[in-house]
């Protein structure tokens, strides 16, 4: 999401729309997102803080400006992560969690800063709840700070969100994901410049999954049956929302 600069006055509206078979998870670093859902949950999003959806076998939401940010401007930036629910928890049911930035803990030292958004990584625990053993981080590295990311998941990626990081003593520039085989330790280093990388990875998924717009599911036919589901009016609305997303043609 961004960055962008959204004029005073002007915000931006994504309408109701249905997921099933994972979990959002919407972490800021400029702006605010307002999120409603079809479990009744409605409150902002802020920077450093995490907002937790599981889908599972249903849920829907809207993200918006909200009142004070529509009217005042200003940046906004931030990534939504979607997260692969194991098949025993596919059709869970829907749920959702705000964690205030407060809450998650921030590892820090020579010039690296580390906030833990889920899982446990550089000897810190989030007490986000997963249903998978991952990790999720956001990173900092100020002009000339080290970090190494150990070899303890089988599955690890870094995403660069600005500046260009060096990793293992290879310059990537900002906007890349970079997958990293396992195995070994990984370090990544900044430049001139601050540095800015979200870190991730975990365990391997229990087999392939199957994507189709907000549609996440191991079955084929259980994201066919979502379409139709959405089509029908199936899904549980969202309260105070009149507006919805068409299925894709």
């Amino acid at each position: 999401m961004g960055p962008l600069e959204l004029k005073p006055g002007r915000g931006f509206d994504v309408r109701p729309h249905p997921h099933i078979g994972l979990a959002t998870v919407t972490y800021l670093f400029d702006g605010a997102v307002f999120h409603r859902d079809s479990v009744g949950s409605a409150l902002a999003v802020e920077p450093g803080s995490v907002n937790w959806m599981t889908a599972g076998r249903g849920i829907v939401h809207s993200e918006r400006s909200t009142p004070a940010g529509r009217a005042a401007g200003g940046r906004m930036f931030g990534l939504q992560s979607w997260v692969a629910l194991p098949k025993a928890h596919e059709e869970t049911a829907p749920a959702f969690a705000h964690h205030p930035a407060a809450t998650l803990p921030v590892v820090e030292g020579e010039g690296a800063s580390v906030r833990l958004i889920a899982g446990a990584q550089f000897g810190a625990r989030a007490p986000v709840a997963t249903l998978s053993d991952m990790f999720y981080a956001h990173v900092t590295l100020q002009p000339g700070a080290r970090l190494v990311l150990l070899a303890d998941h089988a599955e690890r990626a870094a995403f660069a969100v600005e500046g260009t990081i060096a990793v293992d003593g290879e310059a990537h520039a900002p906007g890349r994901l970079l997958v990293f085989a396992p195995g070994r330790a990984i370090t990544f280093a900044a430049g001139l410049v601050p540095v800015r990388v979200m870190l991730l990875g975990g365990e391997p998924m229990d087999g392939p999954r199957h994507i189709w717009w907000n549609f996440v599911s191991s079955s084929p036919e259980r994201i066919e049956q979502a379409k139709a589901d959405w089509q029908a009016g199936r899904f549980l609305p969202v309260p105070d929302e009149t507006e919805f997303i068409p299925l894709p043609a």
